[in-house]
């Protein structure tokens, strides 16, 4: 989901973030190296409109301060508006790839005398166009035209009241962060900084501050400590005098605090690393941290002291509590990850926020960095069923899901605002790639309708969606977008929250008064809606609520939105009709509440004049502010009431100190404007005159006044209008016809409105039609289009349907599952459901209300259980089914299957579990060189290999969301020999019975045959076996070089087999296995086939039958020695000793099995 007010960039909001902050952040584009001047993370970068992954984004609220400043990202010069706290500033580094960057770049390229003549000072001046003319050459709009259709310059150059100030020693600083009070105080703080871009860090700092509005600065360094590294400064946003700054935590993690607005300062450690604050909307000394390794802390004492709330919390994601909303001043909203990485939504109260203390408002975890709170709102998301779902609680009430068209199926979500009661969200729509649709909820958050489709967005530095949205500010219900028709980007105008929206009006008349001919709706007025990505400097639209008429953008006129040819354009009448003032784009400032625009150009020269207009746009004169010309970096206005001081912030050359000009604008006015210099303007559109249900009339100073407005007065009346179909938008679930009716779509039954109530009580019948929230009107149609009260019909059940809480069909044995009943229509009150289980459980309930918090269950066995709902009443009865299976967690899975077999000769490969119940499993087998897998229910299976070699066995076992395997080597050739080992009883004391001391063990016993015998290592395999007493496999194996030559034969491998069991019974195969700890290896007695490792879950019949195998086989093993003893007696083999086991190694071409392993164990391990 999206960030509450950013998509849009709603000035308002904007305005409202800055005075919490108390802190502007500004920095050169192109020159991001990481550290204080790197893209903050935190929710208060109000620009980052949306977060890539999943979930609502938002604009955190008013207090919370980031934790770095941000990036200046699209032009070289910026200005701040008048109701704005500080700024932060940034020199150019280098050249970037940015177009500011390249701008800013021009600075160290230019001498002090390349300067000058950049500037052209006494005879030559310059024009809107920035094209140098000389002074007697006519400027372009200055041409004899009507004066009512062309903007008029005045090209006189006139001198404004400023003052210089340079933060001398600070030369090599190329960050500065600006606090100015406003509001009647003249203190202004600075701080400078030297980041380093090799080291990632902050290696000199500085603090300056102005006690005469910025005409001189003192040096505090000696104050906060001459050693002392500074990287942020914070202002608490309800009490201005209160000050905090923050070292630099590559030093030392520490605080200095100044009740004193910045005179003197206490410094107090920390033991832990702010990452970012958030103070509270009310209480000026309380304050949230959140530390870099993610725990939540609280100070009721302004940073003094601090006490640890929450551990594993999600970054931006914690909020106070909301005044009205909450009871509890100090309650805390947050997000905790758990330690498996689920997240939950979690409050408690800031100084007792203990295991026992917390609540859950939310059943069950939502989706990680999802939440949301704002105003009277909370958002969460959960995704299930791979379908993002979004739920919204009302004034702390009980959790609902948003509801918007059935068939909207949103892929993404952004909460633009939640000002007056009621959503503005933009979603994506599932056939939507670049564009989203603009939806509009009722007061409680819960009913969406359309309100705009297709608006235009774009990714941010980050990725961040920035939707094509802007709040004018000032005029409730106005908002600009561009919309996308057939691949061209258009503006639109929507005066009453969305219901109507019309294309822009062209000038009449271009810059110099010659007629434009633009005619809807071929061809419009377009403009670009996005703001600065950093949120505290004026961007390429201006609004202010002290201005609610004038409206300053960038933009073009033709069919669509272009980024070539951009003009700026200004509206003094709310957006009905515009006018061009500038043919290339300029930061616009708002001064004395819009009683003076002032337009400083986008360049990349050093300047020294700038354009003042005091008729709302008509007219500019031409000032200069500094007789050295500066290359800018930063504008500020005095923040408060009366707004007539602005600061410049800039450099002479790349390598000067920062200059800090002051402008006084007041000494161009000669007194207070009175009531005879204003006069009356109604807001309308297009000359109709009621506006979100109200007729409103503003003041607005005469153009020909040359007046200071002061203290901003507001609408000077405003009345209510009788209610028209205007002012009704369709309710949920009703789509608005060519005919304007407002008509029930395809998938809406109207009736599922009472689908929640019972017999004998009332609801709301819709007319199809919802007034828009926040309109005033009264009378006229409100009755006919109002929804009315009606009773409940009695129906029977109907769309009854039974879910698991976190809609899985899958739970764990022995933990609860909630299981959900749901009802489209039907008496809830007097209805009879009854749940069966499926296990031999079932309950029964009187009505559907006691169920809301879902049926919880524990289900002590695996499987799958039918699990049914009945439910019945007078009029009739429904029923439901759910397939749940139950499985407990895979804890281990090993392969069983032989070392080695013959070519040609059927595998068997059995895959054994434990524990040995889990549920419903899937195996998925891999083996010889098949490229796809045997997919199979069961947990063995059969194969053959038709060529001699070593090959892989993997076998992966499903079982609900966990996937386990296991990997075996198998050997396979046309012949071979095995025989049975055994050890010296010490060979147990130190036998762990794991798969890795089987492993390295079978290694050391190969490596002490070869060097017994001889024989080299490609002939022999050992397996050592699970279990105690410890055994292990021989196998002799034909080797065949790879050219295919010098093959052993069956002779060869008689051979082998004779010297092995030649050197084992003469004890000479040991080794040692720890100093002082030698282990002797012997043969055990003969077997006929390799080994196959078992496990206790064989069938009873498999091993009746192997046992029956080796029953027949030593008794004609007893009958042939007795024959050979009766017949012919021999003298002992050459290759053996008298007493010796006599024990020849046979042919070996059919699996037999080994002893069985203990339980759990793994399978043998071998050496090769």
């Amino acid at each position: 989901m999206g960030k509450v007010g950013a998509c849009g960039g709603s000035p308002a909001r904007l305005s409202a973030l800055l005075a919490g902050a108390g802190l502007l952040v500004l920095c050169a584009p192109g020159v991001c190296g990481g550290g204080s001047c790197c893209p903050s993370p935190h929710p208060s970068s109000a620009a980052r409109s949306a977060s890539t992954h999943r979930g609502f984004s938002h604009q955190g609220p008013p207090g919370r301060a980031p934790a770095t400043p941000l990036p200046l990202v699209v032009r070289p010069l910026f200005s701040v508006a008048p109701g704005d706290r500080a700024l932060s500033l940034e020199r150019a580094r280098g050249t970037g790839a940015s177009v500011a960057a390249a701008v800013r770049s021009s600075r160290r390229r230019r001498s002090g005398a390349d300067q000058e003549k950049a500037e052209l000072g006494g005879g030559a001046s310059r024009s809107p166009r920035g094209v140098l003319r000389d002074g007697g050459q006519q400027e372009p709009g200055t041409r004899e035209q009507d004066p009512d259709k062309a903007t008029r310059f005045r090209m006189e150059e006139l001198r404004l009241t400023s003052t210089t100030f340079a933060l001398t020693g600070d030369s090599a600083h190329n960050q500065a962060m600006v606090h100015w009070s406003g509001h009647n105080s003249s203190v202004i703080l600075i701080l400078t900084k030297l980041y380093d871009y090799n080291l990632g860090s902050i290696t000199e700092s500085s603090l300056w501050r102005s006690t005469d509005y910025g005409t001189t600065y003192e040096k505090l360094n000696d104050k906060v400590g001459l050693k002392t590294i500074l990287s942020y400064l914070y202002v608490c946003p309800t009490n201005k005098r209160k000050i905090m700054l923050l070292t630099d935590p590559e030093i030392e993690s520490s605080l200095l605090i100044s009740s004193d607005e910045g005179a003197t300062y206490q410094k107090y450690r920390l033991n832990f690393y702010i990452q970012s604050l958030l103070f509270h909307p009310k209480q000026e000394d309380w304050i949230l941290a959140y530390s870099q390794d993610q725990k939540l802390y609280s100070s009721a004492e302004f940073g003094r002291r601090w006490q640890l709330i929450q551990e594993g919390v999600v970054p931006n994601r914690f909020y106070w509590s909301v005044m009205g909303s909450n009871k509890e001043p100090d309650l805390v909203h947050l997000e905790a990850r758990t330690v498996d990485g689920h997240s939950h939504y979690l409050t408690c109260r800031m100084q007792n926020c203990t295991e026992a203390n917390r609540n859950k408002p939310f059943p069950g975890y939502i989706d990680p960095d999802s939440l949301i709170v704002q105003d009277d709102y909370v958002f969460v998301q959960l995704t299930s069923g791979g379908r993002p779902h979004y739920y919204v609680s009302y004034r702390r009430n009980a959790f609902a899901q948003m509801k918007l068209p059935k068939y909207a199926l949103p892929k993404d979500m952004h909460v633009i605002s939640t000002d007056e009661n009621q959503v503005f969200a933009a979603v994506q729509e599932w056939n939507q790639n670049d564009t989203y649709n603009l939806y509009i909820s009722d007061t409680r958050g819960v009913y969406f309708t359309l309100a705009l489709e297709n608006v235009q967005s774009s990714r941010g530095p980050e990725g961040n969606v920035m939707i094509d949205l802007y709040e004018v500010a000032g005029i409730k219900g106005m908002f600009l977008a561009n919309k996308k028709i057939d691949n061209q980007v258009k503006t639109f105008i929507t005066y009453n929250k969305g219901r109507d929206w019309r294309l822009l009006q062209a000038p009449d008349t271009d810059l110099r008064g010659d007629p434009v001919h633009c005619l809807l709706p071929y061809c419009s007025l377009h403009l670009h809606l996005k703001v600065s990505e950093n949120p505290y400097t004026s961007g390429i639209i201006a609004s202010k609520d002290t201005a609610p008429s004038i409206i300053v953008a960038s933009g073009n006129i033709g069919s669509e939105l272009s980024d070539t040819d951009i003009s700026m354009f200004v509206s003094s009448d709310a957006g009905n009709t515009w006018r061009q003032i500038f043919e290339e784009e300029h930061s616009v400032l708002y001064l004395d509440q819009g009683g003076v625009l002032v337009a400083m150009k986008h360049t990349s020269l050093p300047i020294r004049h700038l354009w003042l207009s005091f008729d709302e746009g008509r007219s500019w004169s031409k000032y200069s502010f500094t007789s050295i010309p500066l290359f800018v970096d930063g504008v500020l206005g005095e923040p408060g009431e009366e707004t007539l001081i602005m600061t410049v912030f800039g450099h002479f050359s790349h390598r000067s100190e920062w200059q800090l000009v002051k402008v006084d604008y007041k000494s161009i006015f000669d007194r207070r404007c009175a009531e005879e210099d204003y006069r009356p303007w109604q807001l309308h559109s297009q000359g109709e005159a009621c506006i979100m249900g109200a007729k409103r009339i503003y003041k607005k100073r005469k153009s020909e006044r040359k007046c200071m407005q002061g203290k901003y007065a507001g609408a000077m009346e405003s009345k209510p209008c009788v209610c028209t179909e205007a002012d009704f938008d369709c309710d949920y679930g009703y789509e608005r016809h060519s005919n304007g009716q407002c008509l029930p779509a395809f998938w809406f039954n109207p009736s599922s409105l009472s689908k929640d109530c019972s017999l004998g009580q009332s609801y709301l019948n819709s007319t199809g039609y919802r007034k828009v929230v926040s309109n005033n009107c009264t009378d006229g149609v409100r009755e006919q289009y109002t929804a009315k009260p009606q009773k409940c019909p009695g129906k029977a059940p109907r769309g009854l349907r039974i879910v698991t809480a976190d809609g899985k069909l899958t739970a764990e044995q022995g933990h609860n599952v909630t299981l959900m009943v749901q009802l489209e229509e039907g008496d809830v009150q007097r209805t009879l459901i009854q749940v069966d289980f499926g296990d031999g459980i079932a309950v029964s309930y009187v009505n559907l209300s006691s169920m809301e918090d879902g049926i919880k269950h524990v289900y002590q066995n695996v499987g799958i259980f039918r699990v049914t709902v009945q439910v019945d009443n007078s009029l009739g009865s429904d029923s439901a089914v759910l397939y749940l299976h139950v499985t407990c967690p895979l804890e281990h899975v090993h392969l069983s299957l032989p070392f080695v077999t013959t070519k040609n000769k059927e595998v068997n490969a059995t895959a054994v579990l434990w524990p040995s119940q889990v549920g419903t499993l899937t195996y998925v087998w891999w083996y010889g060189n098949n490229t796809e897998p045997l997919i199979t229910l069961e947990g063995s299976i059969s194969f053959r290999f038709t060529s001699e070699g070593m090959n892989t066995i993997t076998v992966q076992v499903s079982a609900g969301n966990a996937i386990l395997q296991d990997t075996k080597t198998i050997a396979v050739y046309e012949e071979f020999r095995s025989l049975r080992l055994s050890f010296s009883p010490n060979l147990d004391d130190y036998n762990p019975d794991i798969p890795e001391w089987r492993r390295d063990i079978g290694r050391v016993i190969k490596k002490s045959l070869v060097e017994a015998t001889g024989v080299p290592g490609q002939h022999i395999l050992v397996a050592v076996l699970p279990g105690l007493p410890t055994t292990a496999e021989l196998f002799v194996l034909p080797y065949q070089d790879p050219a295919g030559e010098n093959k052993r034969s069956a002779d060869d491998l008689e051979q082998i087999s004779e010297l092995l069991i030649h050197k084992l019974n003469q004890n000479s195969v040991h080794f040692e296995l720890k100093p002082g700890v030698q282990v002797l290896v012997h043969a055990a007695h003969l077997t006929a086939a390799p080994l196959v490792d078992l496990t206790p879950t064989h069938s009873g019949s498999a091993m009746l039958m192997l046992l029956s195998v080796v029953f027949v086989g030593l008794a004609v093993f007893v009958i042939y020695k007795f024959k050979r003893r009766v017949a012919l007696p021999s003298p002992p083999s050459p290759s053996t000793q008298p007493g010796d086991s006599s024990l020849r190694l046979q042919r070996a071409r059919h699996a037999t099995p080994p002893s069985t392993p203990k339980r759990g164990s793994a399978g043998a391990q071998f050496a090769i």
